[in-house]
């Protein structure tokens, strides 16, 4: 579907604002975003694993308690970090479903399409600019 014309989509009357080589560049965009995040995420866990690892290796004589405080913090830190990048591949994961179904680049709010400067910048965004304004009034 090269040749520019939109992609209809199902009974709800939507049709996705892109044809599909665009659909292909967001797709190829979404998922270069999301292997990135993966791997922050694997680099993370490597990182609480040698945390962890550490702590048990540390004998009660040579670990002082302050330490003992920020190394937890780091922890928790990590253990956060992690989890917010989940859900940053959990809204990617959901985008690639919107391209899959051909509603991608449709929002939510208004039905009107999001504008491409907004999607290549925030690839996973359900919403136009427009609706995000609104909804921070």
């Amino acid at each position: 579907m090269a040749d520019g014309k939109k992609v209809p989509v199902g009974g709800d009357g939507h049709v996705t604002p892109f044809n599909e080589a665009e659909l292909d560049y967001f797709r190829g965009l979404i998922l270069a975003k999301r292997e990135k995040a993966t791997e922050d995420v694997e680099r993370m866990r490597s990182q609480l694993a040698d945390a962890r690892e550490q702590a048990e290796n540390d004998t009660a004589y040579s670990f002082h308690m302050a330490d003992a405080g920020t190394d937890a913090m780091e922890r928790e830190k990590l253990y956060l970090m992690i989890a917010r990048e989940q859900k940053y591949i959990g809204y990617l994961d959901r985008a690639l479903e919107r391209i899959a179904n051909r509603t991608y680049g449709i929002c939510k709010v208004t039905g009107n399409a999001i504008a491409k400067e907004r999607l290549e910048a925030v690839p996973h965004t359900e919403i136009s600019i427009e609706a995000k304004l609104a909804q921070k009034k």
